[in-house]
């Protein structure tokens, strides 16, 4: 696959905090070859359990820094790429040349590459509407699901506060992403907004940021809606692994009522866990719902 894409600086990720992982990259993915993809790769590589931890936007892996150590800490392997247009992947420069199944389609050739197996899939926002959808064309490959703040987008109108946040991502073509991360999560310190900021050094690396509000299925005939649709039939009639789920109560899109109605639609969900100050990126309360997970999961005691 050839497309203009651009690459953030590599000092652009020195000394961030609460950051102590090598970077690993490959660039030999099928159907993306030349693109470079940049993933964490924590923990033993035959290990028993994966936990894939899937990003959303405009975040990147740093988003998952206080829920891996605990996970790795139980024995785990932990995987967490960034998607195109992200992170220290490769950011493609045309809004238009992302998509549901240009992204869908590189975690499934990501997962395959790397042979991940007895997967924990572990996602939010984007990473809950590609990731939510890729056990229905691998499902002997996922065993447990910790999701939160996300949606399976089946083509039905989302609200008036996504509809504002969509218009917002359009006509901001140089949004401030740390200070967005820093409205939603107060706590944030400087170093950690600049870790946010890092990916994007100026508005010709965010044409991802743009475009991913931009490809939510809020249409029946948007693409992507019918592999959502079998997604949503695989969770509620076929899943037969563990749940765990968490809920960031103050997010005003994707918090309690979004994600009781998810609950409702995942065969088995037990009762959700609840954040009560966090918001729509509640991996930042991590320390709090990695280890509930992982003991409501058995791995740790």
């Amino acid at each position: 696959m050839t497309l203009e894409a651009i690459r953030t600086p590599d000092d652009r990720f020195d000394d961030l905090p609460d950051w102590p992982f090598e970077p690993h990259y490959m660039d030999d993915l099928k159907g993306y070859e030349g693109m470079r993809t940049h993933y964490v790769d924590e923990g033993p590589k035959d290990a028993d359990r994966t936990f894939l931890c899937l990003h959303g936007e405009p975040s990147w892996s740093y988003l998952y820094r206080h829920m891996i150590p605990h996970f790795t800490a139980s024995g785990a392997r932990v995987v967490a790429p960034d998607f195109f247009g992200f992170g220290r992947s490769d950011k493609p420069t045309r809004d238009e040349d992302y998509s549901f199944h240009f992204h869908r389609n590189f975690l499934l050739r990501f997962i395959e590459k790397l042979d991940l197996k007895n997967i924990t899939l572990v996602c939010q926002d984007w990473g809950g509407v590609l990731g939510l959808t890729l056990p229905v064309d691998m499902p002997d490959r996922f065993k447990r699901l910790l999701v939160m703040n996300t949606a399976l987008a089946v083509g039905v109108p989302a609200g008036k506060g996504f509809n504002e946040w969509r218009e917002y991502a359009r006509t901001t073509p140089d949004m401030p992403v740390g200070g967005l991360m820093k409205r939603t999560t107060p706590h944030l310190t400087d170093a950690e907004v600049a870790a946010y900021d890092a990916p994007f050094p100026d508005h010709h690396y965010k044409a991802g940021v743009r475009a991913f509000p931009q490809l939510v299925m809020t249409a029946p005939d948007m693409e992507g809606v019918g592999t959502s649709k079998r997604a949503a039939k695989f969770w509620n009639e076929d899943w037969t692994g563990e749940t765990f789920m968490a809920i960031g109560m103050k997010d005003p899109v994707l918090g309690p009522p979004a994600m009781r109605m998810l609950a409702g639609l995942i065969k088995g969900c037990p009762e959700p866990m609840e954040i009560a100050d966090g918001g729509h990126f509640v991996q930042e309360w991590g320390n709090e719902i990695a280890p509930a997970a992982l003991k409501h999961f058995g791995d740790i005691a």
